[in-house]
């Protein structure tokens, strides 16, 4: 995983940040600064999956259960066989188009902890994704997740927020996982991207992330085109190139570069 740009997105719910993902996906697989891209949906619920529109037949999740239902077997040429074969159940559960691949992680339903599986499929995640210049993550409000199940270390993470006291809360919580002795994952740059918020804002919205030192990198206005699209059901991928939130992102492309 060295020398790849991994981006992940976070934030609490309800700030649009699957969508935010789409649109960056949109920006980044058609720019060829950033090489061959993987977008990995490691939220259970799946909702960039649903939100590209990808027609997916597998996920992590699922393999992950059938390893863990061979290593409670009691026959162990099973399990070997199963193993041998993980590469290949990966990449048959990747989703490939022609600007990028998805990568959903999806829900296991397996409780408890297993933390070889855990291992074992991380190296599997950690082997693929080595075949792709710019990885990007829609994750959960947290950092574990990802820590624990795609990678340990990150170029940038992106938090999504809206303009609430919530929302700085969050923001300030996810910092500590990047920062400090709470980190639970490395990163080496992270930022704000404030979505659905009007520019007589940004100067005030940039003051206050001042105060509790966390970069602003970009500002996305409300944009009724993303709302009708989600609202339709339409792949936001398909978002006319005169959509403002499309537009607004721009600038954070500049920034990832």
């Amino acid at each position: 995983m060295e020398n790849k740009r991994i981006i992940a997105l976070c934030g609490k719910g309800g700030v649009g940040k699957t969508a935010i993902t789409s649109m960056i996906l949109s920006l980044l697989s058609t720019d060829k600064d950033f090489g061959k891209v993987l977008v990995i949906d490691a939220d259970p619920a799946q909702g960039l999956t649903y939100a590209i529109d990808a027609k997916i037949e597998s996920t992590m999740g699922k393999v992950r259960d059938e390893l863990i239902h061979k290593a409670k077997s009691t026959d162990k040429n099973d399990l070997v066989d199963f193993t041998n074969s993980l590469d290949y159940l990966l990449y048959e559960s990747l989703y490939e188009c022609e600007n990028f691949s998805l990568l959903a992680m999806g829900r296991s339903e397996e409780k408890g902890c297993f933390c070889p599986v855990n291992d074992l499929l991380q190296q599997a995640i950690s082997k693929l994704s080595g075949e792709f210049d710019t990885i990007l993550i829609d994750g959960e409000a947290g950092l574990e997740q990802i820590n624990r199940q795609i990678v340990k270390k990150l170029n940038n993470v992106l938090i999504i927020s809206d303009a609430s006291v919530r929302g700085f809360e969050t923001i300030k919580q996810i910092k500590s996982m990047v920062t400090g002795d709470a980190k639970v994952v490395e990163c080496q740059r992270y930022g704000v991207i404030f979505n659905r918020v009007s520019d007589q804002h940004r100067t005030t919205l940039k003051f206050k992330l001042a105060d509790i030192n966390v970069d602003l990198v970009g500002v996305i206005p409300q944009d009724s085109s993303v709302a009708e699209f989600d609202f339709c059901g339409k792949s936001l991928l398909a978002l006319p190139a005169d959509s403002e939130a499309l537009a607004s992102l721009k600038s954070v492309i500049q920034y990832l570069r």
